[in-house]
């Protein structure tokens, strides 16, 4: 697991354990349509919120999603049916850090 607060020094952070065997989801939809764009998205926010209420880690893989031939590889059957919109690694492993907040008083 990386630590992005290691300020450029990783050699200083001990190796943490993590999930041995994640698992790695394929988000896709019928159709490659706008909307579809948007369900997925909602899908995609239902389940970050159910991961992360059962203490599960998700990792957005995105890279995939960018190359066209990748992108149709990862379809269940591909040229047939089912457009691939995300691919997700989800497994246990330590808490990260907290994500900043701005107290309330300093937002518009």
């Amino acid at each position: 697991m990386r630590d992005f607060t290691a300020q450029r020094h990783s050699e200083r952070l001990p190796a943490r354990p993590f999930e041995s065997l994640p698992v790695v989801a394929v988000l896709t939809t019928e159709h490659d349509r706008r909307s579809d764009w948007l369900r997925a998205g909602q899908a995609l926010e239902h389940l970050l919120l159910v991961a992360t209420a059962h203490g599960v880690r998700a990792s957005l893989l995105h890279q995939p999603m960018e190359w066209p031939d990748l992108r149709r590889d990862l379809s269940l059957v591909p040229d047939l049916t089912g457009h691939a919109q995300m691919l997700i690694r989800l497994g246990y492993g330590p808490e990260g850090p907290a994500t900043p907040r701005r107290a309330p008083d300093q937002v518009w």
